[in-house]
């Protein structure tokens, strides 16, 4: 009331004075009243165009700032209050990419950029929650980001006509709202992933024009009414659920000819809606009848056999085989890849500097697993010695899933079983010091073998970890470890807790630790070479991404080394140990000289920015070629962080810390940016550490600038026989 008074006094006396005063006062709220567009999402559309190729014109736009949802009129966007919801860019020759901040637009539901010019991978995070997602008619390449798994509200994927490969991850289980997909006109590979079973609502799908192999019967579920399959490399029969829907196309694959086998024993044939209904009414026939009466007597045959296998003696094989493995030779792994660069021309850019030669350098490095006598041992039976198998396949892959391995890792879904002890104790030969691949912080692994041929991975967790706790809560565990899917982290495929025995049972990869290729080679071996050592860094922070901002809540690993990233048959990282960072916090030894992050003084201390720091030492490992600590080096050079850190960014001193063993083959300014991105994760600060997001799309942009070909890359990968 007294300002009231105040202020009224003001105006009749002196009436100038006020009209000043109120002139003054406005302007300074009218940017508040402006600023109407929340500046999250207007710094994600900043960084969108600032990617885009400068021959982008978009109306409105700018790359610094700006009012889409104000007074500005940005081209293509639609909001409402203070959030963009909506983002159409079709058709306007757009051509360069996306940026890495799409996922900060959180309101967008429909979002299409189709029918551009737009190149390198698609976005691994995209607006979250997105309805309508349209990215087709592009030159995408890379796979499907794994991110497109979170978006549960959306209802329409278009990726069609782009350069998309690899396969599809088992990313479609909660995406049950989806009603249509076209993935057509691609180079997508592999068999359809079990998740496709979730998609409910789906009555549209278009996969024609890939290279998807194997069968189709994980779609005879859904409520299809458009099926186009065509042109791919698919086998076995079309479902009967299939053959009636309005729109099937299935020509151009390898259909099985013939009548298809009959269902399991005990599973009951669905009707096929296309017959009579007199046939439908009537049952099973003839054929069908005796075709199950065959199949019960071939499963009793089945178990008959299995049975007897299990009563022989399993342990005498295992002796046999540990018997040969102590002078087994070694198992050497070729991997050849385009690389360009020498000493000379250490300072210029490498696509510069290859234009002007026009000369790759074609180096072929076979990379020798040497035999570890203390820290890891690998054994295989007398047969595997003395007959090596013909193919240059690893015999756990065909041909096609050799060229795909992570559509081959598995066939189905993966459900968590129970291993029981004694089973697993006849697998590893009563866990004999010759099956130890390895001993870590929270205990030992072992190689298990059975009779037909599978080969597993055992962890045994050391005891004292469960001491005064119920012996469930190691399946709780498992089951909460189970749900991690991802193409770059190891799968648990199931568990045992018997006799005080604790131990998760996880897929087998035999060629071993990335530690194992750095630091633990022989006089004969040959490092990886540069471009693999980018593709290892990518995939490892794909991984550690999907943990720390894809699952909700975050999941922090809490032990990133060299020795828990493991490499499959194509060199592929598959980071284990991951959903264990319970064990960590309990385990005093965890902190390994050389990963933990300063402000680590104790495991619990671990937060997501040490899980940052720690992967940036595995990057200063694939630069350098050193451990992160060598107490045989020099005192000022022990610690690898310390030694390295300063001189990331100078180029003079970067060629001296590069692996030797690379013998500067490699591309200068990959090198140097990839030394930039290093720094950033290794800095003293947690605070001022990036996040794995923008790690994982500096790495990107890394490889697109470098012209690395992963196709091209991973092609020549190969095993080559023990004899050779």
């Amino acid at each position: 009331m007294l300002m009231d008074v105040f202020i009224l006094g003001v105006k009749l006396l002196f009436p100038s004075t006020f009209l000043l005063w109120i002139i003054l006062t406005s302007s300074f709220t009218i940017p508040v009243v402006l600023s109407k567009t929340d500046s999250r999402q207007v710094s994600a559309l900043n960084n969108m165009y600032q990617y885009l190729k400068p021959s982008s014109k978009l109306e409105g736009w700018k790359k610094d700032g700006g009012d889409p949802c104000g007074d500005d009129s940005w081209q293509g966007i639609k909001c409402s209050g203070s959030d963009i919801i909506e983002i159409d860019l079709s058709g306007l020759g757009l051509s360069g990419s996306l940026g890495f901040q799409l996922d900060k637009l959180e309101k967008v539901t429909y979002f299409d950029v189709s029918k551009n010019n737009l190149k390198d991978n698609i976005p691994y995070q995209l607006p979250p929650r997105t309805q309508h997602l349209d990215l087709s008619g592009n030159q995408f390449s890379g796979t499907v980001p794994y991110s497109i798994s979170q978006m549960a509200d959306l209802k329409f994927l278009n990726l069609n006509h782009n350069k998309i490969s690899g396969s599809l991850s088992d990313m479609f289980g909660q995406l049950t709202k989806l009603t249509e997909m076209d993935l057509s006109f691609n180079s997508i590979s592999g068999s359809l992933p079990q998740s496709f079973r979730s998609l409910s609502s789906l009555s549209k799908l278009h996969m024609q024009n890939n290279q998807f192999t194997g069968s189709i019967n994980v779609l005879a579920d859904l409520p299809l009414d458009d099926l186009n399959v065509a042109n791919n490399q698919l086998t076995g029969w079309i479902p009967d659920e299939l053959k009636d829907i309005k729109k099937l196309e299935t020509g151009g694959n390898s259909w099985s000819s013939g009548a298809a086998p009959p269902p399991p024993p005990g599973q009951k044939s669905k009707p096929h809606t296309g017959r009579s209904g007199k046939e439908a009414k009537s049952g099973l026939g003839a054929a069908a009848i005796i075709g199950i009466i065959l199949g019960v007597l071939l499963l009793l045959i089945f178990i008959i056999v299995l049975f007897s296998k299990k009563r022989s003696s399993p342990s005498s094989h295992f002796l046999e085989e540990d018997r040969f493995s102590q002078r087994q030779r070694f198992t050497p792994l070729s991997s050849q890849e385009l690389s360009s660069g020498t000493r000379g021309n250490m300072r210029e850019d490498f696509r510069d500097s290859s234009s002007a030669t026009e000369k790759h350098l074609q180096t072929s490095s076979s990379m020798v697993l040497k035999r570890l006598t203390s820290e890891r041992r690998k054994s295989f039976n007398e047969k595997e010695l003395t007959n090596p198998p013909t193919s240059n396949h690893l015999k756990s892959f065909n041909d096609k899933e050799f060229a795909n391995p992570l559509s081959a890792k598995r066939s189905s879904s993966v459900h968590l079983a129970y291993y029981p002890l004694a089973d697993l104790q006849n697998a590893t030969g009563n866990f004999a010091s010759s099956r130890l691949l390895g001993e870590g912080s929270i205990g030992r692994v072992y190689r298990a073998k059975y009779p037909d041929g599978r080969v597993l991975a055992v962890k045994k967790i050391d005891s004292s970890f469960f001491q005064d706790r119920q012996c469930t809560e190691l399946a709780d565990i498992a089951s909460k470890v189970s749900k991690l899917h991802h193409p770059n982290i190891a799968e648990v495929f199931g568990y045992c807790s018997e006799q005080g025995q604790n131990m998760l049972i996880y897929e087998y990869f035999r060629n071993g630790s990335l530690h194992e290729f750095l630091h633990v080679s022989d006089d004969f071996s040959k490092p990886l070479t540069w471009n693999t050592r980018v593709r290892i860094a990518l995939g490892a922070a794909r991984a550690i991404e999907y943990l720390h901002e894809v699952c909700s809540p975050s999941c922090l690993h809490g032990n990133i080394k060299t020795s828990n990233i493991l490499l499959d048959a194509e060199l592929n990282p598959r980071l284990c140990e991951c959903g264990l960072a319970m064990f960590h916090e309990r385990a005093s030894r965890n902190l390994d000289a050389g990963y933990t992050a300063p402000e680590c003084t104790k495991p619990s201390a671990y937060t997501l920015k040490s899980d940052v720091y720690s992967f940036g030492v595995v990057m200063l490992e694939l630069l350098t070629g050193r451990k992160p600590f060598d107490s045989s080096k020099p005192r000022l050079e022990q610690y690898l962080v310390q030694w390295a850190s300063p001189q990331l960014h100078d180029l003079d001193a970067l060629e001296k810390m590069a692996d030797p063993a690379l013998r500067g083959l490699y591309p200068p300014k990959s090198l140097s940016r990839f030394a930039d991105v290093t720094a950033l994760c290794v800095q003293l600060e947690p605070e001022f550490r990036p996040h794995m997001s923008e790690v994982v799309q500096a790495l990107v942009r890394l490889v697109q600038r470098s012209s690395l070909s992963q196709r091209e890359d991973l092609s020549a990968s190969r095993r080559i026989d023990d004899d050779y």
